[in-house]
């Protein structure tokens, strides 16, 4: 009898707690993942006892509960309309997950996704700036022409107007308003504020203040940073969600964004900046201290931190420190030997990854940042590379670390700031020294990210069309596929090359078991998985690892490409096909990378079930014997002329 989904899921939400005890919800190819908030509240012996759930377990924080191929998809539609949830999305899964990770790994994905979308502009940006600059101490005339102007005007508007762009793709991460979010921006960098970098240059006295309520708020704006823009971003984007819930519709319109915007200026100019101020204070205070510690050890540890400081966007006030070193020892500016060695260590590790990565994509990035950053400009190679990569960031802080050092021990110096990397070469007061200085930095952290850094076998890119294209020569090559599986509905064939693995050997429980069904294992050989049979697509897993066949005969067929390789997200797999498509035998269905798979660490056996084969009495799977006999290729010799 056919399992009524409805019931089924009816009773999967009675078990759990009630629906306000369910988080979030999705589903793979064969079962129905739920987030449960009290997980004191299931009740898992009901819930193994419910018609059409074959087994549960639980995973990384998820309740996975087996449901089948084919079936598990309709259980879940009827699971949104009785609970009233909406269909969780890939971002969703991703966000789930996400959520999961250590609250670092989560600042730094946000990171990450606020600076991918803006990196053109900031790339660009950096290394026209980092050119302009050079020529400009390179060619005292140039400085002062016209051309000189413009260039420069085109090069920094990204950096000059930094807040507002970091704004908008804040507000877009946090999914607040975009335009309220460039508002916000905007408000941070405006032109009745006194500029952040003018206030090194700028008597404490000589700057206004607001007398706000019981706040006195300096009127300073945020150019250069990121951190606080974020933060602000962030609290606009909940409490305008928060309004749009609670403000009548019939004035949402005014009043919501009015209130966002009001309360979110007030809290940034009152809280959030002032903090970050006095945060502000705090690093330059120790930097002063530190940098004086004996035997270069100091400036070790400056050397080490100060991209740290770049991505909470402190390092344009250490033009103070500089510029008092200037005034107080004599025109020698020690510190710019520490930052040039930080910023070249960035080049160098980007440098390596742009020179060892197979992704297209990210060599296109890395390559143009990793030039910016050797002119000193090493925002892109930071945010757009090194920091979402984490071990060439951290490379880069060892190789920093080490270049500043010797620069400290070395006594060298500039005579003025503002400049590092190669344009430093205008300003250092010791040529040599300062090339071994860059060759140190750079080439520690370059020669640490070529052995440290491994790129995800799922992102090279490079030889996946030659490889697919190769395996799918080899497929045509090896011959017909054997036949695996009969019964009396049909025969089904191996829907990849390789070593048979018997079912209770498959390197995981729920397979093994045969309570999804009965089939067996196999070893690929290749990366590209086929039709074991005529039929239509009834399940394409969002992830791309699992397929569902449903035939004209009745016959349910599952194939499963690997052990958890849905933790994966998608990396390594391309499915060919969409549900309800008709494919013939032998078709391709999915394309995956088996060294992205091993990679990840998890078997890349191929599992493949006839999952309502108890419906059959004439079942049967091939002994090895007649899996080798139905798979060689026939000798046209041997054939009469009409089997040709």
């Amino acid at each position: 009898m056919a399992l009524d989904y409805h019931k089924c899921a009816e009773e999967i939400v009675s078990h759990l707690g009630g629906k306000e005890n369910v988080v979030s919800a999705a589903h793979c190819a064969t079962r129905l993942r739920l987030v449960i908030a009290d997980n004191s509240k299931l009740d898992t012996k009901a819930l193994e006892d419910v018609e059409g759930v074959k087994g549960l377990f639980t995973s990384n924080g998820q309740l996975q509960l087996i449901i089948g191929t084919g079936t598990v998809n309709k259980v879940y539609d009827e699971f949104l309309a009785i609970t009233g949830m909406t269909a969780a999305t890939k971002a969703d899964v991703k966000a789930a997950a996400a959520a999961k990770m250590p609250v670092w790994k989560r600042m730094i994905k946000t990171l990450g996704d606020v600076f991918v979308p803006i990196l053109p502009a900031i790339v660009a940006s950096g290394l026209m700036m980092g050119l302009v600059e050079a020529l400009g101490k390179a060619i005292p005339s140039f400085s002062s022409s016209d051309w000189y102007g413009f260039l420069d005007m085109v090069s920094n508007t990204a950096f000059a107007y930094l807040p507002v762009i970091v704004a908008i793709s804040a507000a877009r991460v946090f999914g607040g308003n975009i335009f309220l979010g460039a508002v916000i921006g905007l408000l941070m960098i405006h032109s009745n504020l006194l500029n952040a970098w003018a206030v090194a240059t700028t008597a404490a006295s000589d700057i206004k203040v607001w007398h706000l309520l019981f706040f006195n708020v300096r009127q300073v704006g945020y150019q250069g940073h990121v951190i606080p823009v974020i933060i602000a971003v962030f609290l606009m984007s909940v409490l305008e969600k928060w309004l749009h819930k609670h403000v009548p519709e019939v004035i949402d319109l005014f009043v919501t964004p009015l209130v966002t915007v009001m309360v979110t200026a007030f809290v940034t100019f009152t809280i959030i900046g002032p903090i970050f101020s006095t945060l502000e204070t705090w690093v330059l205070a120790g930097a002063k201290i530190l940098i004086t510690v004996g035997f270069g050890v100091g400036a070790l540890v400056m050397g080490a931190i100060y991209p740290i400081t770049v991505v909470m966007g402190l390092h344009h006030m250490y033009n103070i420190i500089e510029a008092g070193m200037l005034a107080e020892q004599g025109g020698v500016n020690i510190w710019m030997p520490i930052a040039s060695a930080a910023n070249v260590a960035q080049f160098g590790a980007c440098l390596a990854v742009a020179i060892k990565t197979k992704n297209a994509k990210r060599r296109a990035v890395a390559l143009p940042s990793s030039l910016s950053a050797s002119l000193g400009i090493t925002e892109p190679a930071i945010f757009g590379v090194n920091l979402r990569l984490m071990k060439p960031f951290i490379c880069g802080m060892i190789g920093g670390a080490i270049g500043a050092w010797f620069g400290s021990i070395s006594g060298i110096g500039a005579t003025a700031y503002g400049v590092t990397g190669i344009p430093g070469f205008l300003t250092i007061n010791n040529i040599p020294l300062y090339c071994i200085l860059l060759l140190i930095a750079g080439g520690t952290a370059f020669i640490l990210t070529m052995i440290v850094w491994h790129e995800d076998a799922a992102d090279n890119d490079k030889t996946k069309a030659a490889n697919e294209a190769k395996e799918a020569s080899e497929i045509a090559s090896r011959g017909p596929l054997p036949t695996v599986m009969t019964c009396e509905a049909g025969t089904i064939k191996a829907p990849v090359h390789g070593e048979i693995v018997e079912q209770a050997n498959i390197p995981d429980e729920t397979f093994a078991s045969g309570v999804m069904g009965k089939g067996v294992g196999i070893q690929p050989e290749e990366g590209i998985v086929v039709s074991p049979c005529a039929g239509t697509i009834s399940t394409v897993a969002e992830t791309g690892h699992a397929v569902g066949i449903t035939t004209d005969s009745g016959m349910e067929i599952l194939i499963h490409i690997g052990v958890d390789t849905v933790k994966m997200e998608g990396k390594g797999f391309k499915t060919l096909v969409k549900e309800n498509d008709k494919v013939t035998e032998g078709q391709q269905l999915v394309t995956f990378d088996r060294a992205a798979i091993k990679a990840a660490g998890y078997p890349d056996v191929v599992v493949l079930l006839l999952t309502n084969s108890d419906d059959y009495k004439k079942f049967k799977i091939a002994t090895p014997a007649e899996i080798e006999k139905s798979a060689v290729k026939p000798d046209p010799e041997s054939l009469s002329s009409d089997e040709v």
